[in-house]
């Protein structure tokens, strides 16, 4: 199959952006071409030259040799805008913003294949790691039964500062954010609902499940105090948040972003700073496990241009499993946590089916055992400033 000249109409000039455009200054490609980049705020100095510089989206949009859209800025509803708008003027789509395709995902499929036109997107997941493209290929054929991992780095650096040097979660989150590891808004990274923009995405590509992000519950790291951090020293585990999803039964799904206690046997305690690390089990083939840099300018324009050479020769996704089975997604199933805080009193034992520690002093308590995931994400407790809920090491989850 022949190369095509791809000319590029870049939104946005980031962290991301920026990297893309250091990239290809270093290893400048004859087929690859950026015509426009089109920015918000006017009067940056930009290491790029003026005569590309605009601040009007129809000067790529209505431009006839733009023929791929690049979008990677931070504004979820402008970006579905500008998205919608590329597509109907018949050019394909790079795209890094998870939440615009997460809250958006089955309009954004029914517009790009209408018009034919192909929509890449894998640096919204896991910056280096080629995620979307194994569940896409690889795991075609075989049953995957299980997705999960570390899929923040900004996360990720702050419980690695923690654990490691014993930083504060605000000076660790200080820290990510002044090297352009968290994002704008750092509620997004921790509190976990970048991790679950990014579950939400790759559900649909390992199962074929899509679903609305506000159906999968989430459960960030900002409330982990020091009691939680001395009880994974004392065990000599590690907290990291993860994004899981995985079969239950029959046809039925379960997924979720929460912290979780990991013992150094599993491969994702090994999975330090801003690395992501993702672990699949699958009927056949059993365990795999990919690694790679989560955060940060190079890592993410990596997969930004990964997807422009894959368009250079008109790939798209297939999206086999959206057309097979019809799986559903279910709250009815129980996990094993450890649910702590500051007064006793927010702690019930009777929400518990089953008790296996339980710990009060002056001012942290814990119990830790088996509740059943409705009870636990419907309580009003756990919307309390001072409550933390940390996976056990071996929950993923069981039928209620």
């Amino acid at each position: 199959m022949s190369r095509k000249k791809i000319i590029i109409g870049l939104f946005g000039f980031g962290c991301v952006g920026k990297g893309l455009w250091d990239i290809l200054q270093q290893r400048a490609r004859q087929d690859v071409e950026i015509r426009k980049i089109c920015v918000k705020v006017q009067g940056k100095n930009r290491e790029f030259p003026e005569a590309l510089l605009t601040y009007n989206p129809d000067d790529i949009l209505d431009d006839p040799e733009i023929n791929l859209v690049v979008e990677l800025i931070d504004d979820a509803s402008q970006a579905f805008f500008i998205v919608n708008r590329a597509f109907e003027k018949g050019k394909s789509v790079v795209s890094a913003n998870k939440k615009m395709i997460a809250e958006n995902f089955v309009t954004l499929l029914e517009l790009h294949q209408k018009k034919g036109v192909s929509f890449l997107y894998e640096a919204a997941c896991c910056a280096s790691i080629p995620i979307i493209r194994n569940l896409e290929e690889y795991y075609d054929n075989d049953m995957l039964e299980l997705f999960e991992g570390i899929v923040n780095g900004s996360t990720n650096y702050i419980l690695t500062r923690m654990n490691q040097d014993g930083v504060s979660f605000d000076y660790a989150l200080r820290e990510a954010q002044v090297q352009g590891f968290a994002e704008t808004n750092p509620a997004l990274d921790v509190e976990g609902y970048d991790s679950k923009y990014k579950l939400t995405i790759l559900m649909a590509h390992a199962f074929g499940i899509t679903v609305n992000p506000d159906s999968v519950f989430n459960f960030g790291i900002h409330r982990l105090g020091t009691g939680v951090i001395r009880y994974a020293r004392e065990k000599g585990y590690k907290i990291k948040l993860i994004a899981r999803s995985m079969k239950l039964d029959g046809d039925e799904f379960i997924a979720y972003v929460m912290p979780q206690f990991i013992k150094s046997d599993n491969n994702l305690f090994h999975v330090d700073g801003v690395y992501n690390g993702v672990i699949t089990e699958t009927f056949f083939s059993d365990r795999q496990f990919f690694v790679g840099r989560g955060a940060g300018a190079f890592p993410t324009a990596s997969a930004v241009l990964s997807d422009i050479s894959a368009i250079s020769y008109d790939y798209r996704y297939e999206y086999k499993k959206l057309t097979g089975t019809h799986p559903v997604l279910t709250n009815s199933f129980t996990v094993e946590v450890l649910i702590s805080c500051g007064s006793v009193d927010c702690l019930d034992a009777s929400d518990f089916n089953e008790i296996a520690e339980e710990y009060h002093a002056k001012d942290f308590h814990f119990i830790a055992g088996e509740i059943d995931f409705r009870k636990l994400t419907g309580s009003a407790w756990i919307a309390e400033r001072d409550v933390s809920v940390v996976l056990l090491p071996s929950a993923r989850g069981k039928p209620a």
